[in-house]
C-alpha cells in the first residue's frame, strides 16, 4: 500500500475532525501515543510516535489560514492551546488584538522559576499570504503528493511550531526530569511585526514567558549534493526598514507628455537604485562564518573567499563572491531591493506623484540615515523624495558563541547529520529573536529540516513544501537537542 495515501488519509481524518468540531475538541481527534513506561526513562527517547502526530497537527495548523494580513492567529492558538490540554498541560491564550492571539505553555523544573535558566521553545502562527492562481494544489489543503507535505507555512513557520510542539508534549510524556523551565511560545504577527507582534507581547506579558535562552527560526541545514554540507546556527540577523520613493509632478492628459511626468523620475531612480551596491563590511559573526565555510567550498571560490579582506584583491574577490551566492551578498552588505510600484488613476492619465517602496536589510550597528544619504546622491534629482517608513526593525546584540547552549545546539546538529560543521550564522531574513535578544535572551535559530535550495526558495512563494523525511529528521535533532541541554542525565 502507498505511505503517501497511508498518511494523506490519516491528515484528512484529522482534519475531518478538526472542522467538525470545536477548537479544543479537535485536539481530541488526534491519535494517542503508546504509553510510556516512565520507569525505563531514557534521556534521549524514540521521538517516532511523537513525530507522527506532529505530522497531524503541522497539517491542520496548515489548514488553519492564517495569511498576513490580516493573520487571524486566534483560531490556531486556539487549536494549539487544544492539543497542549488535552496532554494535561495548562495553556494560557495571550490576546493582542481582535482575532489576534498566541499562546504559552510552561514545564517546570522547580517551584520557584529562574527566568536566567529557562529555556524558550519558540515558533511564529502567521504566514505570508498567498496567490492561488499560482498554486499548483490548495495552499491550504496540506496536500501530501510525492513525498512532501504541501501548504503555506509548511516550512515558515508551522513546520517549526508544529516540532516544538512535538518537543515540548514528548518531555511530558516522559516525565522528563527537566533541569531548567521549558516554555512553549507561539506567536503572532511575525510576518509584519505590527501591534499582534512579540514587541507587543513582550510588553503585556513578558513575566509569562521570559527566558535565558531560546531556539527560533533563523538558520538552515545546509545541503549540498543530497547531503548536509553545514549547518548555519543562527547567533544575530538584520534589520529591516522600509523607504517610500516618491516622485511628484504635474498631472495631465497622457496626449501631451511633459518632463516632470512622475513615473518618468520613478523608474529612473529605481533603475539606479536597483544597479547600486552597499559597501562591503564583515561584522565578527560573518567573518566567522566565511572562515568556517572557506574548507567546504571548491578551490576556486575558497582562494576567492580568502582573499576579500586583502588590500590588492579585496574588491574584485568581494564581487566575485557576491556573484557567486546571493546569501553571501546579503551577509556582506546592507541590501536595497525595490519591491512594490504604484502610480497612475488611468490610461490616459499623466499622475502627480508615483510611489515605489525599498526593502532595506541593515548590518546590524548601520545607520538607515547613511543609507538614505547615499541614496539621494545617487538619484540626484530634486522630483524624486525618499522617506523612511515607521515600525523600523532595531539592531540587537548578537547572541554568545561561546554559551552552553549553543554549544549543544552545535554539537548535536553536527552529529546528527553525518558531522558536518555548525557554523555560526547572521540570518539576512528577520525573526522574533531579535526582540528576545534586546531582553537578554541568548537566542539562536535553526530549522532542522534538512531541506533542498528548491524547498527554501518556495518559503515565501509557490508551492511551499517541506518533506516527509525531513520533518520527521528534524523533529528528531529537535528532540535531542531539547533534551541535552535541559533534561538531567542520571
Amino acid at each position: 500500500m502507498n505511505r503517501n495515501w497511508v498518511v494523506g488519509q490519516a491528515i484528512a481524518a484529522a482534519a475531518a475532525l478538526h472542522l467538525a468540531a470545536s477548537v479544543p475538541a479537535a485536539a481530541q481527534g488526534i491519535p494517542q501515543a503508546t504509553p510510556v513506561n516512565t520507569a525505563s526513562i531514557s534521556p534521549v527517547a524514540d521521538a517516532t510516535a511523537v513525530r507522527r502526530e506532529a505530522l497531524v497537527w503541522l497539517a491542520d495548523l496548515i489548514k488553519i489560514n492564517t495569511s498576513n494580513p490580516p493573520g487571524n492567529e486566534q483560531l490556531a492558538a486556539r487549536y494549539v492551546a487544544g492539543v497542549l490540554q488535552k496532554e494535561g498541560i495548562k495553556p494560557e491564550i495571550l490576546d493582542l488584538a481582535p482575532g489576534r492571539s498566541a499562546v504559552v505553555a510552561r514545564l517546570r523544573s522547580s517551584v520557584v522559576p529562574d527566568p536566567s535558566k529557562a529555556l524558550l521553545l519558540v515558533a511564529h502562527l502567521d504566514t505570508v499570504p498567498v496567490d492561488r492562481s499560482r498554486w499548483t494544489v490548495d495552499p491550504f489543503g496540506a496536500v501530501i503528493k510525492d513525498g512532501y507535505l504541501y501548504g503555506r507555512g509548511a516550512i515558515d513557520d508551522k513546520g517549526m511550531l508544529a516540532a516544538n510542539l512535538a518537543v515540548f508534549i514528548d518531555l511530558k510524556r516522559r516525565n522528563a526530569h527537566i533541569n531548567r523551565d521549558v516554555i512553549f511560545l507561539a506567536t503572532a504577527d511575525e510576518e509584519g511585526g505590527g501591534d499582534a507582534s512579540i514587541r507587543m507581547l513582550i510588553a503585556k506579558y513578558w513575566d509569562k514567558f521570559a527566558a535565558g535562552f531560546a531556539i527560533n527560526e533563523g538558520g538552515n541545514v545546509f545541503m549540498k549534493n543530497g547531503k548536509a554540507q553545514y549547518i548555519g546556527v543562527q547567533a544575530s540577523e538584520k534589520v529591516a526598514v522600509n523607504i517610500s520613493v516618491i516622485a511628484r509632478g504635474t498631472s495631465g492628459h497622457a496626449s501631451q507628455p511633459t518632463k516632470d511626468n512622475p513615473v518618468v523620475h520613478l523608474a529612473a531612480a529605481i533603475a539606479k537604485i536597483g544597479a547600486y551596491s552597499a559597501p562591503v563590511h564583515f561584522p565578527a559573526i560573518v567573518r566567522r562564518y566565511f572562515e568556517g565555510i572557506t574548507p567546504l567550498e571548491d578551490d576556486e571560490i575558497a582562494k576567492w573567499i580568502r582573499s576579500m579582506d586583502t588590500p590588492d584583491r579585496g574588491e574584485h574577490a568581494q564581487r566575485v563572491v557576491s556573484d557567486a551566492s546571493p546569501l553571501w551578498n546579503a551577509m556582506m552588505r546592507d541590501t536595497i531591493a525595490p519591491t512594490v510600484l504604484s502610480a497612475g488613476v488611468a490610461n490616459n492619465v499623466i499622475p502627480a506623484e508615483a510611489r515605489a517602496n525599498l526593502n532595506v536589510r541593515l548590518l546590524p550597528g548601520d545607520s538607515i540615515n547613511t543609507v538614505v544619504n547615499d541614496l539621494n546622491k545617487l538619484v540626484n534629482d530634486p522630483a524624486v523624495k525618499l522617506e523612511i517608513q515607521p515600525n523600523a526593525g532595531l539592531a540587537a546584540p548578537p547572541s554568545s558563541l561561546e554559551s552552553d547552549f549553543f554549544n549543544q545546539i552545535c554539537r548535536v546538529a553536527s552529529r546528527e547529520f553525518g558531522g558536518a560543521p555548525a557554523l555560526p550564522f547572521q540570518s539576512t531574513w528577520l525573526t522574533d529573536s531579535a526582540q528576545l535578544r534586546l531582553h537578554n535572551v541568548q537566542a539562536y535559530g535553526l530549522v532542522p529540516f534538512p531541506l533542498s535550495d528548491d524547498d527554501l526558495k518556495r518559503m515565501h512563494g509557490d508551492d511551499e513544501r517541506i518533506p516527509l523525511t525531513a520533518f520527521d529528521k528534524g523533529v528528531d535533532v529537535l528532540t535531542k537537542i531539547v533534551t541535552e541541554f535541559a533534561v538531567t542525565r542520571y
